[in-house]
């Protein structure tokens, strides 16, 4: 499977992409992921700056994100690539991306994610690109990021721990069995500041029923 990211910032993105799990998958050619850097498709001498982003029409703060260097990024980045294709767009108003869309996307071939900066991007580059491939815009969690690379790792991350031999097996996707957010492990006693905290006697009881159950109520609340 492939990501392609559309960022000004891909080393502030590669050192996540190549550590623990992930990386691992990429070494293993699970994944691949690319960078296209807008500033690359910015006429100019070489070594010269690359500007890409210009004030707003109609005024307000900030700046906004040029089209055409957006769009031929993204070009690139699917010259030559068949099989299902899809371009992520993130806006705060955009569908919650959720585990049913990460299963989704990991029956993709390519996923471009496209990090916007700034105030955003010219909102005729959405326009164009669905002349390519199929847009999904997504906003991930409630919050306002800076730009729009924190959006993709996250999305990159929740993708590839569905693929096959990404986790060893298929049981360690959470979504997929009962969990909970109160895990615990040995030793069964800590000892801190004169006080005793065991791990709950229901996970030491190898009753996997009742322990399914414990999870259960825990995952709830």
């Amino acid at each position: 499977m492939k990501f392609h990211l559309i960022t000004l910032f891909p080393e502030a993105c590669d050192a996540y992409l190549s550590a623990s799990i992930l990386g691992r998958a990429r070494k293993e050619k699970k994944i691949s992921v690319k960078y296209q850097n807008p500033r690359d498709f910015v006429a100019g001498p070489k070594g010269s700056y690359k500007k890409v982003d210009d004030k707003p029409y109609g005024g307000g703060p900030g700046m906004v994100m040029a089209a055409l260097p957006v769009i031929k990024a993204v070009e690139k980045a699917l010259r030559g690539k068949k099989g299902k294709r899809v371009i992520i767009w993130f806006s705060p108003s955009g569908k919650q991306f959720s585990n049913k869309d990460a299963d989704a996307l990991a029956k993709c071939d390519d996923v471009v994610l496209v990090c916007g900066r700034y105030e955003g991007i010219d909102e005729r580059a959405k326009k164009i690109l669905k002349t390519l491939a199929t847009v999904k815009e997504f906003a991930v969690g409630e919050a306002i990021y800076t730009g729009g690379e924190v959006p993709a790792l996250a999305i990159v991350d929740a993708v590839t721990r569905r693929l096959p031999g990404v986790l060893g097996k298929d049981a360690s996707i959470e979504e997929r069995r009962i969990a909970s957010s109160a895990v615990y492990t040995r030793p069964e006693t800590i000892s801190y500041k004169s006080k005793s905290y065991r791990v709950p006697a229901v996970l030491r009881t190898g009753h996997h029923a009742k322990i399914d159950s414990w999870r259960q109520t825990k995952r709830t609340k």
